[in-house]
């Protein structure tokens, strides 16, 4: 049995807003499971939902194999990180971790003890008698997540911990999360907006877009395998590139301007008649030699901008009326208005279809693991 089984699970509003529509989902003991969406996809109300914040309209909701739709937030054995630390501010660090042990009355030799583990652990021993007005934003996450280590409670459920703090911060208290629920066993449902930190952070990543299920899966099938044009367009740094195409002649014609050959056996895997959206990722888009000794499937490509990031270099192009972007290594001297040369190959081409979204075919195995950067 799944630690945690959602089935059929629903959340409306005077019967009329659908916020979530039959979630079905079962999260396992010990894994670290993220729920992504853009902001008003339902996320954070389905993580209210399984902490018993907020009441369910229909379906239900397992826990250790039992229903637990009807039991109190205290009676379901989770602790709770939030976006805004929700630190008492007239209370010490220390006093702000054993709150919630005080509330359950346990014995002060035990809260004593757990707290020298937590606060070692979370590096907060010098800071155990300061007010949270002294303390720094990553100093405050700390100690709200020490709260919640120190309950040993088997689950634990985060909602956008990390979004009040500066991206160096944050890239390393994702580390330290992750550290801390391997370390820990605890099974984590985390709640963010931020793609970046659902794909390093997860073991499994659920897409949610209007309160429905795009996608679940490992970070990487995500990414390789999209299940459609929004989880395609969400997944991954920069977006997917995407354009209108059609086939014709052993051709594949994007947004009217590009052509790329295709072999016989792909365009047997698509179904005629449909209208196309051909995407590709920002690393597949590789350079290209100069005109006068070009490939076949070079192109030349007006450049719009550029972004030097010292390790990498972003090329950003105009193709028909869409614009591409191309992700290469290193230093490349490129500036706005050359004409560059890009090689595009149909095998790191996802097809979907034009009007339902969904996935037809994904690029080749091996072309889409080829070189993944995210």
């Amino acid at each position: 049995m799944s630690h945690i089984e959602l089935s059929k699970v629903s959340k409306s509003y005077d019967k009329q807003r659908s916020v979530l529509e039959a979630i079905d989902v079962s999260i396992e003991k010990g894994e670290f499971f993220v729920l992504v969406g853009p902001s008003g996809s339902g996320k954070s109300t389905l993580l209210r939902m399984i902490a018993g914040l907020e009441d369910i309209t229909s379906g239900t909701i397992h826990m250790n194999g039992q229903v637990v739709n009807h039991l109190l937030p205290k009676d379901r054995h989770i602790s709770m990180v939030f976006q805004n630390y929700a630190l008492y501010p007239h209370l010490t660090v220390e006093q702000n971790i054993l709150f919630g042990l005080d509330a359950k009355k346990v014995s002060k030799d035990t809260q004593k003890k757990r707290l020298h583990e937590t606060a070692n652990m979370m590096g907060l021993e010098d800071l155990l008698k300061r007010k949270p007005r002294q303390l720094s934003g990553g100093q405050r996450q700390r100690v709200a997540l020490a709260r919640s280590v120190v309950s040993e409670a088997p689950l634990c459920l985060m909602d956008e911990p990390l979004s009040n703090l500066d991206a160096k911060l944050r890239a390393h208290m994702r580390m330290e999360i992750r550290r801390l629920q391997k370390k820990l066993g605890l099974t984590m449902v985390y709640v963010t907006h931020d793609q970046v930190e659902a794909m390093t952070m997860g073991d499994r990543i659920m897409v949610l877009h209007d309160g429905k299920i795009q996608q679940v899966g490992e970070p990487i099938t995500l990414y390789n395998e999209p299940a459609n044009l929004f989880v395609a367009s969400f997944i991954g740094s920069p977006k997917m590139n995407m354009g209108n195409a059609v086939i014709k002649n052993h051709q594949v014609i994007i947004e009217e301007s590009l052509s790329i050959p295709i072999e016989a056996a792909d365009i047997m895997e698509l179904p005629k008649n449909r209208r196309l959206t051909a995407g590709i990722r920002a690393e597949h888009l590789y350079q290209g030699k100069a005109e006068a000794d070009a490939d076949a499937d070079t192109h030349t490509l007006p450049v719009i901008n550029v972004e030097q990031l010292g390790n990498e270099t972003m090329v950003t192009f105009e193709v028909g009326r869409e614009f591409w972007t191309a992700k290469w290594l290193g230093q490349h001297p490129v500036r706005v208005g050359d004409r560059a040369a890009i090689r595009l190959s149909a095998e790191n081409i996802h097809f979907f279809d034009a009007e339902t979204g969904e996935l037809l075919k994904a690029a080749s195995a091996s072309a889409a693991k080829e070189g993944v950067a995210i």
